[in-house]
């Protein structure tokens, strides 16, 4: 009975690889207007079923649970960090969509930065400050795309934290249902991940970028505002990387901190009545 698992176990993955293949050489994701991804087929159906089946044959957790709205905005405005329109040309955009739908195992750490100056420098622009004015409007379009991303991804997490809290409460929980719930949670997880990796990706890809035109086309004009913009990026995805969670004046138990003032620190008199 073993063996004939194993051997049904390796006939799957030997066509879900030959399949995923198959697919790898297909074009990206067809696009309409504005970068929005349009209905396909393949890309909704085809390779994510696939894709399961090829993340179950290398051990890795599949939830088989329907999404929570909240999911299914987290995957929409995870997945415009990830590959947004202004950048579509100079990301891979099959092998971003291949890890989307599991089809391989996570691999956007392996993509060169260095990518976004040679699209850069291959364009011909009437002005050279043209290049400057391109990295100005991506960076403030990223930044742009981090706060709506964290808001639903703290609720998500906030879920997950719950979800996990009931599974560990149940006692008559089946094996399938724990399996979905854990993997739910994990898919977001990565999925969070992988995000968060992708606004730190650009934000070196326009730091080379503007290192690079520095010395290729200097211009004094433009560098303020590139590093501005780049400041502005930086303090988002610092944002996004601790969390989330802005920082709040309260204590351990949610209560208000009262001033110091208040509470006997300093000189502080009354003021002297005449």
């Amino acid at each position: 009975m073993n063996a004939s698992r194993r051997h049904k176990a390796r006939t799957a993955a030997v066509l879900a690889v030959g399949l995923a293949a198959g697919l790898l050489s297909a074009c990206a994701r067809p696009e309409g207007d504005f970068g929005r991804a349009q209905p396909s087929v393949i890309h909704d159906t085809v390779m994510p079923e696939t894709g399961k089946l090829i993340a179950k044959v290398r051990g890795k957790g599949v939830s088989e649970f329907n999404m929570t709205d909240d999911e299914r905005l987290l995957r929409d405005r995870a997945w415009a960090l990830i590959r947004p329109p202004h950048a579509a040309d100079w990301i891979s955009a099959v092998m971003v969509e291949a890890q989307r739908t599991r089809l391989v195992d996570p691999i956007d750490k392996f993509l060169s930065p260095d990518s976004y100056y040679v699209l850069l420098s291959s364009e011909r622009y009437r002005s050279s400050e043209a290049r400057y004015d391109r990295i100005v409007a991506d960076a403030n379009s990223d930044a742009a795309l981090i706060p709506p991303f964290c808001e639903v991804a703290t609720r998500v997490e906030d879920l997950d934290r719950e979800r996990m809290g009931t599974i560990g409460r149940r006692a008559n929980l089946t094996r399938q249902d724990y399996a979905g719930g854990v993997a739910r949670v994990e898919e977001n997880h990565n999925l969070i991940a992988w995000a968060k990796r992708a606004m730190r990706f650009r934000y070196q890809a326009y730091k080379i970028a503007v290192d690079k035109l520095e010395i290729e086309t200097p211009s004094r004009e433009k560098v303020w505002d590139v590093n501005t913009a780049l400041r502005k990026l930086a303090a988002a995805i610092l944002f996004a990387e601790k969390g989330c969670r802005p920082s709040r004046p309260f204590e351990a138990d949610g209560k208000v901190r009262r001033s110091r003032i208040f509470t006997g620190w300093g000189n502080e008199r009354p003021a002297p009545i005449k």
